[in-house]
């Protein structure tokens, strides 16, 4: 029984499947000169040798086979990840047209009746392995720029994330006892936005892209103080109300200054748009009593809603130069009566179903002294 032709190790390897060994002998002689063959007597061993190496630049498949015809092979090889790209050229006796028809329709790639013609035998086949060659090599060149796009885009990402980090620190130099609020305040964001995902009134808004937006936004919520003098911002007790008054310019401060950037940008950038939400208005309560703009309810954004529990929760169990930090029990239950008032009811329901996560973010990322 005729299975395999040794030949010279050529460029191509092509695979001839036929019941008969006479007509593997005829094909076998007429591309030896030009090609590696291998060569298989049924359809099960024809689906080994194509799984196998070297693996086959082209398949030439007989259609009229016992125990497995043509068309099964081809559906198996189609079937096969490993094998699902390899040119099929079906060679048969069947020559109606509608048998070739059916063959195209199978996923033949070309379709050569008996007896052969050697000249249009190897005139097919070379077509079809140059244009092989020619997917192969796009297939290899769209892999290549993929994975430098992707490569610059995280380039990209790394330079926004540190650039962001940047620009929150000018806030947090002036205030160094906030240590590592940007870090914890930036997961608590992400981990409630998390929880809110499948919620129907956030679902449409939450996707991952955004969520993941909105974190990398969150560390430039407080990037307005910068422009709080040094008597305001770092006073250690209560401010009066004109330096109160100051204090809250931060939130329109930090939005101008975002504002400005998206003016530089060439076309909207949805980053800056959040970041300048968030930044305007982390402030703002769900009843409308917040700074800068009293907004209330569904007018104050789904990130600032987010940003603003998140940065209230933080400063309740850690110092500041105001208080003494709170346990995180005693945190839970001030957020838990301020729902529907300073905070979205839903967004504190998550909260509190997700409270665990939050402490574990608090002790992970936490100052010099350790939360309650």
């Amino acid at each position: 029984m005729v299975e395999k032709f040794i030949t010279q190790d050529f460029q191509h390897t092509i695979l001839i499947v036929d019941d008969m060994p006479e007509n593997l002998t005829v094909l076998g002689k007429l591309l030896q000169p030009s090609y590696r063959v291998r060569a298989a007597v049924s359809g099960p061993r024809a689906l080994q040798i194509a799984a196998s190496e070297p693996k086959p630049d082209l398949i030439l498949l007989d259609v009229m086979m016992p125990e497995m015809d043509g068309y099964a092979v081809l559906e198996r090889l189609r079937k096969d990840a490993s094998t699902q790209d390899i040119p099929v050229i079906f060679v048969t006796a069947l020559d109606t047209a509608e048998d070739e028809q059916r063959g195209l329709d199978c996923g033949a790639v070309d379709y050569i009746t008996k007896p052969l013609q050697p000249a249009i035998v190897l005139a097919r086949i070379r077509t079809h392995l140059e244009l092989k060659q020619a997917r192969d090599w796009l297939k290899d060149q769209n892999a290549f720029l993929e994975a430098e796009v992707n490569r610059r885009l995280s380039e990209n990402l790394l330079v926004q994330e540190v650039s962001i980090h940047a620009l929150a620190r000018l806030a947090e130099v002036r205030d160094p006892e906030t240590g590592n609020h940007l870090r914890r305040t930036q997961e608590y964001v992400r981990v409630l936005a998390k929880q809110l995902q499948s919620h129907p009134r956030f679902s449409a808004f939450l996707s991952d892209h955004t969520i993941d937006l909105m974190a990398r936004s969150a560390p430039l919520h407080d990037i307005g103080k910068v422009g709080i003098p040094d008597h305001i911002l770092l006073k250690p007790g209560k401010l009066t109300s004109e330096e109160w008054t100051v204090m809250k310019t931060h939130a329109q401060l930090g939005s101008e200054a975002i504002e400005q950037a998206e003016r530089d940008a060439e076309k909207p950038v949805k980053f800056l748009m959040l970041a300048k939400e968030i930044t305007r208005w982390h402030h703002e309560k769900w009843d409308g009593s917040g700074y800068p703009d009293g907004l209330a309810g569904e007018a104050i954004p789904v990130s600032a809603r987010l940003m603003a529990l998140a940065d209230v929760f933080d400063a309740l169990i850690n110092r500041r130069v105001y208080k003494p930090q709170m346990p995180f029990e005693q945190a839970l239950e001030i957020i838990a009566a301020s729902r529907g008032s300073q905070f979205d009811p839903d967004v504190a329901d998550a909260f509190l179903a997700i409270f665990d996560q939050f402490q574990a973010i608090a002790k992970r990322y936490r100052d010099n002294e350790p939360a309650s």
